[in-house]
């Protein structure tokens, strides 16, 4: 008899799971077209929409489309409670961190920016600057962040095995810190720490459906060159947590300095820095800047365009170190799309055809053929779009595996 009970709590918690993420993946919805999405029966959809609304994680909604529809009972959507709950995004990176309050629907609430330096972190701790800044977002949102139930943070570097901090990373100061670990002490919640290229991965499935079950390279090119995986729709990479070091992946052995320390990372000439570099004929063993701001960029990206022959160049070398690299990861998995996001991705024109030329010297893509490239500028932010949907789908599993109202 118990162990029926126990079979009936798995399957009711795996119904609940299925019809929270095909919210999340579709919005608000029918009844009608939550049994589609689902595969489950009317019946189901109905008792679990019924011991969602009751629980207060879900409601039902006008449906707009009622007077265009004409005749007929209209049919009744639901969607996510707003109040239900609410997250807390936090994007630490060499120029900035971000700390983005977000409730259930995914609608942001408030958001404090500050500047990164190679001091931040060396003058106050990690783990106390968030938890200041965390602070006040609960002084001027104090209604919302008694609903908390989970914050995320996505970091530049290596994480460590149990991701409670990072072995390395370009972020001054920020490496060798338990501090996910530290602040979820303080908070009593549990906190997930991510790469960014985990959450480009992440992301890319929400900025292009059609691309959701495919084999799939999203490269990130700004003030880092970073790269998530997708297999067949499957994030790759060590764990949860996993990505690729694709922007230190060695181009030329003994080349222009990175910022990690190493000489002929693909980032020492794909990144901004590099960029900058290159464009003013700055010695390549010269430090790297330690922030561009992105206007200064985005005028590299216009003189390049107007025909300047320094910056030109300088995007040239960018494109072939993109380039080789790709053609390296693709003797050992061989994507159907590569998609180029962030800042770079605005002057994709001008690395293209230094990109498929390294491609092409590539013995797959010689064979399979060359991968569908696209730049995605996109204004939703991909990381911040994979830090938002992953950290809210866990908050959807954790309502899931409650077991009654």
């Amino acid at each position: 008899m118990s162990r029926t009970v126990s079979d009936s709590d798995s399957v009711r918690r795996q119904n609940r799971a299925l019809v929270l993420a095909a919210l999340r993946q579709h919005g608000s919805l029918s009844r009608t077209a939550l049994a589609g999405a689902t595969g489950l029966s009317h019946a189901s959809i109905s008792a679990i929409s019924s011991d969602l609304i009751a629980q207060k994680l879900i409601l039902e909604l006008p449906d707009d489309k009622a007077e265009a529809r004409g005749r007929g009972r209209p049919a009744t959507q639901v969607g996510f409670d707003r109040r239900a709950a609410s997250a807390v995004l936090i994007e630490i990176d060499v120029n900035r961190i971000r700390v983005s309050l977000v409730d259930y629907g995914g609608v942001l609430v408030d958001r404090l920016e500050a500047p990164v330096t190679p001091t931040t972190f060396q003058e106050t701790e990690v783990t106390t600057a968030l938890g200041e800044r965390l602070q006040q977002l609960h002084l001027r949102n104090p209604a919302q962040m008694a609903r908390l139930r989970h914050v995320a943070i996505s970091v530049q570097g290596i994480l460590d095995r149990d991701a409670h901090g990072l072995k390395w990373s370009p972020i001054a100061h920020l490496a060798g810190k338990p501090f996910a670990r530290e602040l979820s002490e303080s908070l009593g919640l549990p906190i997930s720490l991510y790469k960014r290229g985990r959450l480009l991965a992440e992301g890319a499935r929400w900025l292009d459906p059609k691309l959701r079950d495919a084999s799939v390279a999203t490269v990130f090119v700004g003030s880092t060159v970073a790269m998530g995986i997708t297999a067949r729709g499957q994030i790759l990479g060590r764990g949860d947590e996993g990505a690729t070091e694709f922007g230190h992946m060695n181009h030329i052995p003994n080349g222009a300095l990175c910022r990690c320390g190493q000489r002929g990372c693909i980032e020492a000439y794909a990144a901004d820095y590099g960029v900058l570099r290159a464009a003013y004929s700055v010695p390549e063993t010269a430090l790297p800047a330690a922030s561009v701001p992105p206007e200064q960029f985005a005028g590299l990206v216009v003189r390049a365009e107007r025909g300047d022959r320094a910056a030109t160049h300088a995007f040239h070398l960018a494109g072939r170190a993109i380039g080789y690299g790709l053609s390296r990861m693709m003797a050992v998995f061989d994507p159907s799309h590569v998609l180029i996001l962030g800042p770079g991705a605005r002057a994709f024109t001008l690395m293209r055809s230094e990109i498929m030329a390294a491609l092409g010297s590539a013995l797959v893509c010689q064979v399979n053929g060359l991968p569908e490239i696209v730049a995605h500028h996109d204004e939703r932010e991909p990381i911040f779009q994979g830090l938002l949907m992953k950290t809210l789908s866990d908050v959807d599993e954790g309502f899931a595996a409650q077991t009654g109202v």
